[in-house]
Order: C-alpha cells, then sequence, then structure tokens
C-alpha cells in the first residue's frame, strides 16, 4: 500500500513533517498545506519555509495550491518548478467556510464550467505533474459524476478523493458508494482519503477496495503518528520514539515562534489530537490545554511521558 501524508493546514508544516520522516518516515508522498496566490504573485514567509527544498530533504515533497485562478496557478507552480518541485496538487478538497466563500477549495466544485476553463488553461501552460485533492461535490454526491467527467478530460498524475461533499465538512461517514463507482470510471490514478484512524479501520477499507493501492492518512496520522508503520505491520511505536518526535517540534517550535503564547498554540493544538494515543490521558490533556507557561506545558507533558503508556494501535 501506497501511503501519503495529507497536507493539513496550520499542523502539517515542515517542522512536523520533518521530526515525523525523522522518527516514523512512513510515507511515501508528503503533502505540503495549501500556498494561497496573491496579486503579486509572493510566497508568504510561512509559505517560503515550507516549501525550502532544505526543509523537505530526503522526502518526496509535492505542495498544494488553493486558487481558482489559473493565472495565478500558473505563476506559482512556475514558482515552485525553480525550487526544484516536479510535481503540484490543486486543493478542491478544503471545506472551510471563509475558502468556500470565495468560491475557492470545495467552493470550486459548484461552478463545474469554470472549473473545466481553470483545468485546461492550467494544463497548457504548466510543464508539470499535477494531482488533484477533491471531495466529490458541494451540496450533493450526484454532482460527481459531472465533476468526474471533466477530470478525464485531463492527463492528472493522479485523483485523491475525500469522499465527502463540502458541506458535510468531516461529519457524517465518507461515501463509499460514490468512490467506489469511481474506480470503475476514473482514467487516472485514484488514491482515497478519509476517515483512516486505526489498522482496522485500513483492513475494513482493503476488504471493501481491494484493488486500491493508494491511501492519504491526514487526522489518523495526527492521533497516531504510529499509524502508518502498524498499517505495513510494523512494530508498534514505543513512547521514547515519540517523546523524541514531541521534543523535536517543541524545540523547533521555539526556535521558530515568538512569544510562549504562540509556542502554546501550536502544541495544544498538536495535542488536542494526539494525547488520546496514552491511557488515562484525560487529566494530563487538561493540563496542557490550560498551561500558559511553558514550564507548566512542559510539566504536564512530562508527568505525562512518565506515568502513562501508549495505546497499541
Amino acid at each position: 500500500m501506497t501511503l501519503y501524508l495529507a497536507p493539513l493546514e496550520g499542523i502539517t508544516g515542515y517542522v512536523y513533517r520533518n521530526a515525523y520522516h525523522k522518527y516514523f518516515g512512513q510515507m511515501d508522498k508528503y503533502f505540503i498545506p495549501f500556498i494561497n496566490p496573491n496579486q503579486f504573485g509572493h510566497l508568504s514567509s510561512k509559505e517560503k519555509n515550507n516549501i525550502l527544498p532544505e526543509h523537505n530533504d530526503g522526502m518526496y515533497a509535492v505542495p498544494q495550491i488553493l486558487t481558482n485562478s489559473a493565472q495565478d496557478f500558473i505563476r506559482t507552480a512556475h514558482k515552485l518548478q525553480q525550487y526544484g518541485y516536479g510535481e503540484v496538487n490543486l486543493n478542491l478538497g478544503c471545506p472551510s467556510k471563509t475558502v468556500v466563500a470565495k468560491g475557492r477549495g470545495s467552493g470550486f466544485l459548484a461552478f463545474p464550467d469554470k472549473l473545466d476553463a481553470f483545468l485546461e488553461e492550467i494544463f497548457e501552460h504548466t510543464d508539470m505533474k499535477i494531482s488533484i485533492k477533491t471531495r466529490i461535490g458541494k451540496e450533493s454526491p450526484e454532482e460527481f459524476e459531472r465533476l468526474l467527467g471533466i477530470y478525464n478530460q485531463y492527463p492528472l498524475e493522479e485523483l485523491i478523493i475525500h469522499p465527502r461533499v463540502q458541506m458535510d465538512f468531516y461529519k457524517n461517514t465518507p461515501n463509499w458508494v460514490v468512490f467506489g463507482g469511481t474506480l470503475k470510471s476514473c482514467k487516472c490514478s485514484v488514491c482515497y482519503n478519509g476517515d483512516i484512524f486505526t489498522v482496522e479501520d485500513y483492513k475494513k477499507f482493503t476488504v471493501a477496495f481491494p484493488g486500491v493501492d493508494c491511501i492519504m492518512l491526514g487526522r489518523g496520522t495526527l492521533f497516531n503518528p504510529g499509524l502508518a508503520g502498524a498499517i505495513r505491520g510494523e512494530a508498534e511505536t514505543d513512547k521514547s520514539t515519540f517523546e523524541a518526535f514531541h521534543n523535536q517540534i517543541y524545540e523547533a517550535y521555539q526556535k521558530e515562534l515568538y512569544g510562549e503564547k504562540n509556542i502554546l498554540f501550536k502544541m495544544k493544538e498538536l495535542w488536542s489530537y494526539m494525547a488520546a494515543l496514552f491511557t488515562n490521558y484525560e487529566k494530563y490533556a487538561k493540563r496542557i490545554k490550560k498551561a500558559e507557561r511553558l514550564t507548566v506545558y512542559e510539566d504536564a507533558v512530562e508527568a505525562l511521558f512518565a506515568e502513562q503508556e501508549i495505546l497499541e494501535s
């Protein structure tokens, strides 16, 4: 099974990716959280840090672009090509209301004619591999038949499908009926994304779709960085490895970010996922969440590692 790390805005930036790659290193591709092109064609400092080759050393990294402007996509793709990238990914999956309101991400799916014209232009003027991460519609799964017909007109590197509509956000369950139908008619390689949180989830998926050989892991990896290894049948994550993984992220954020509040925000966001990986984690998670100083945070984390164990995948 080929495994990808999903691009999760604000979380799986280069700090997280580098720590993950060093201590777990199970992903065949790492998708970089989206670049939002601006009218001047400049990358923000965060975007530039995310795509710098030295910040993605030793991994196959794919930058993602979020836009509904073909010119902005083409200009950004060309800039990424100058940094040595040979593949870019188009974000047609983000369900955020602020993104959708601008007709971007999964909001772009509501305008199939415009999307078709957009794809025609970017494929004509971009000399790179282009993949798409998509939802199956904005409001209804029935929208995907037409969307797939559009995708099939272009030489996509692959189609990564999260089988929910935009209005689902992350509620309800992925629509495996629509996903299964896609496998029969999609002209390019298909990768699945959605609600693979445990090895048991993975096994259920492979039983349902034995012909699928690519899965993108997102929130499941945040909950358990050892998930990919467990899927591949490797040994369970040991606590010392997980602690070293945490420490690298924490130390990197202390160098990158200014002010305790900003560092704590980043680490608390990670622990909102990771804490449940431990036995009897609740009181420790509460202490981490309430921490307003780094010393208090460090004491809470140290106690969690010392007093609790990691659950099996």
